[in-house]
């Protein structure tokens, strides 16, 4: 899938970033979304994943904080994140599948990433 991150900056703890998902999947709105993070010398790991029906599942570390969301008609995935800490730096990717998982590997990559940095 051709994906295209974008949204992620430096910003201090406690501070909150809106990261997008461009998708170019056709039809988009029978794909799952997830968003994913892979920090410096660790592996990619799930964040969230919203389903073709809006069904969400959030990672421990993400839940209260991160919000998942999807505009079908724009083609688009979101990740609202506040009260970010320094353990959120990563690189963050967004992938597609048929239906959410807990696998990495079940979901199709094709972007670059967005860098988000916590960091006083």
């Amino acid at each position: 899938a051709q994906v295209v991150e974008s949204g992620g900056d430096l910003v201090q703890p406690g501070g909150s970033l809106r990261l997008s998902c461009a998708a170019s999947v056709s039809p988009f709105d029978v794909y799952a979304i997830g968003w994913f993070r892979q920090a410096p010398e660790k592996e990619r790991e799930v964040v969230s994943c919203i389903s073709s029906d809006g069904r969400t599942t959030y990672r421990d570390f993400a839940k209260g904080r991160f919000t998942i969301s999807r505009d079908n008609a724009e083609k688009k995935a979101y990740l609202e994140m506040v009260s970010l800490k320094p353990e959120d730096t990563a690189v963050y990717y967004c992938g597609t599948a048929p239906h959410c998982s807990d696998y990495v590997a079940f979901f199709d990559f094709g972007g670059q990433g967005t860098q988000v940095t916590v960091s006083s």
